[in-house]
């Protein structure tokens, strides 16, 4: 997407990352965040100390965001786990695939040896479908693990991809 930037977040960034965050976890449709969370709560779950937090941007407006962190701890740090959120406006336009593409870049110059989505909701079509064109294989299926608003219990997915 020509003038596309994916920076890191600062501490300026809070409102605007509160403008991301809401509406998609106000859905209730792809993550498991209480839908009732308030902005402050939304933005410090997003930004913990353990993630590295990225903002995609064309000019001033935010398109979307994503978080870096190792997926556990210990013998499992080498493996890094990651959260990404598309504005409504900006669906369909290659913002995904950028911070897709940014934050694999990202884990390599990290030291992270894989990247794993521990929960991908099975009804997130466009997010399984930009993964599966990513080299991510679903190693796991969690049956009925997410309650989908409209659609009652559907299935989780455990996607992996190694960078080595």
């Amino acid at each position: 997407m020509t003038g596309l930037t994916i920076r890191r977040a600062g501490p300026g960034d809070a409102a605007a990352l509160a403008d991301l965050l809401i509406p998609v976890f106000r859905a209730g449709d792809t993550y498991t965040i209480d839908p009732d969370i308030s902005a402050e709560d939304a933005v410090a779950y997003w930004c913990a100390p353990e993630k590295s937090v990225f903002i995609a941007q064309d000019g001033a407006t935010l398109l979307g965001t994503y978080y870096i962190r190792a997926n556990q701890a210990g013998g499992g740090a080498h493996v890094c786990n990651c959260g990404y959120i598309t504005a409504e406006v900006a669906r369909g336009r290659g913002v995904a695939r950028a911070m897709l593409d940014h934050s694999l870049a990202t884990a390599r110059a990290m030291g992270f040896a894989a990247m794993q989505y521990n929960f991908v909701v099975s009804t997130n079509t466009r997010a399984v479908d930009t993964w599966t064109r990513a080299g991510f294989d679903t190693v796991g299926r969690l049956p009925g693990a997410f309650r989908h608003p409209t659609l009652g219990y559907v299935d989780a997915l455990v996607m992996f991809r190694t960078l080595v």
